[in-house]
């Protein structure tokens, strides 16, 4: 099969729509959010009726826009060109909603997922997976789902969450039975409203700060026994279970290296743009050498890590597994180009980077995080050597479920 690197029609008017929502709706007000961390629920209400958000990369027979995963990476790098944090207030929905069409069943599908893309009202979901005292080591969870009477009874914290205490729907993984190992984890709905559950802190962050990240508190939380994901309303368990979310989170790892992508973009376009407009020593600062191959570099490695993204979201596509961690080299690699770009585009600005008049100082703080969330960069490292050398039993303990849970995306 030869090679094609062109986008399909369907591909590129996904492209300008995006890119024009993120121009016009999210550009001139992704100052102002970052300035007060407020949920940004005018920019995600639009988005949700252009089915530019989460809903977009769900299936149709749920409701959803059932886009293809390259189209889903494309969206996403346009969204995060317009601003990371409400790219993620945005898509946040979307973790939640993965978790339930890889785990649940066709009533929960339908009922939930149905939900989420109701389009004449904007609904959020979130997943809870970090706990206080469990990042990367995902399986070491400390929250507990007893079975009562009826249904299930939860305790525990989650941390991290993006949507965490605002959203319509919470996903909770917990612990049912640690004699059972990873067997014992289950997926959990809890709908909001549910008095055994709250919002504890909200965190403040360094970057991304127009996403809602909330801290998720189960005391005594009872759920009936239909919320468990992958529970048939006989009582019978049918699905992946927790290898659903195992496929959920490595799948997810190509999307999360597309907004780190779009946030490079973002700082290259204004740095090469200002560059040209800069004098000094007599002519534009793009003219210098030490400033022209800077710019080469950062479109070089942004380049780069686009092929690999589209390389991940093919191979889902196709059906393919990541025999050679292709989702973590992606996400390892953009994660790591982002930050290298947008502090190069600060150098590029100087004394102009440094403050919030331009936004590559934003950029930066943004950039970060896509080192840490979904599986942080050591963790990638690791997962992909790792598969590489053949200990594929260990990758599932120390890689594939780790992620933090996107930490401040669940």
């Amino acid at each position: 099969m030869p090679l094609d690197f062109s986008l399909t029609t369907e591909q590129e008017e996904i492209r300008r729509l995006a890119h024009e929502f993120a121009a016009n709706e999210m550009r001139p007000k992704a100052a102002y959010y970052d300035e007060l961390e407020e949920t940004p629920w005018d920019v995600m209400s639009k988005a949700h009726e252009l089915g530019l958000d989460a809903s977009a990369a769900m299936p149709e027979e749920y409701g959803g826009g059932g886009i293809d995963f390259v189209s889903q990476l494309i969206l996403t790098e346009e969204l995060s060109w317009g601003d990371a944090g409400m790219a993620v207030a945005i898509n946040g929905t979307g973790l939640a909603g993965a978790a339930i069409v890889a785990m649940g069943t066709q009533a929960q599908k339908r009922k939930y997922i149905g939900t989420l893309t109701d389009p004449g009202e904007l609904r959020i979901g979130a997943m809870g997976l970090t706990e206080p005292n469990s990042g990367s080591d995902a399986l070491a969870l400390e929250t507990t789902a007893r079975e009562v009477e009826g249904g299930w009874l939860l305790n525990g914290t989650k941390q991290f969450c993006t949507n965490g205490g605002i959203a319509d729907i919470q996903v909770v993984f917990a612990t049912t039975d640690r004699s059972l190992g990873p067997a014992g984890i289950a997926g959990f709905v809890i709908e909001k409203g549910n008095p055994g559950m709250r919002q504890g802190r909200k965190e403040k962050k360094l970057g991304v700060r127009a996403s809602h990240t909330g801290q998720v508190i189960l005391e005594d939380c009872f759920v009936l026994r239909d919320a468990r994901l992958g529970m048939e309303e006989d009582g019978r368990e049918t699905g992946p279970g927790v290898l659903g979310a195992l496929m959920m989170l490595e799948a997810t790892r190509p999307q999360v290296a597309a907004g780190a992508l779009g946030i490079a973009r973002a700082a290259f376009e204004f740095a090469r743009d200002y560059s040209l407009e800069r004098q000094a020593f007599g002519r534009p600062i793009a003219r210098h050498q030490a400033i022209a191959f800077k710019l080469a570099d950062m479109a070089t490695e942004i380049d780069a890590a686009r092929l690999l993204i589209w390389r991940a979201g093919w191979m889902i596509q196709q059906g393919l597994p990541f025999g050679r961690a292709e989702g973590s080299m992606a996400k390892l690699y953009a994660g790591d180009m982002a930050m290298r770009v947008t502090t190069d585009a600060v150098q590029i600005l100087g004394g102009y980077g440094y403050i919030k008049e331009y936004p590559v100082e934003r950029f930066m703080r943004d950039a970060k995080i896509y080192q840490i969330w979904e599986g942080t960069a050591e963790i990638q490292r690791l997962v992909i050597s790792r598969q590489l050398l053949g200990e594929r039993r260990a990758i599932q303990r120390s890689g594939a479920f780790a992620g933090e849970s996107r930490t401040a995306v669940g």
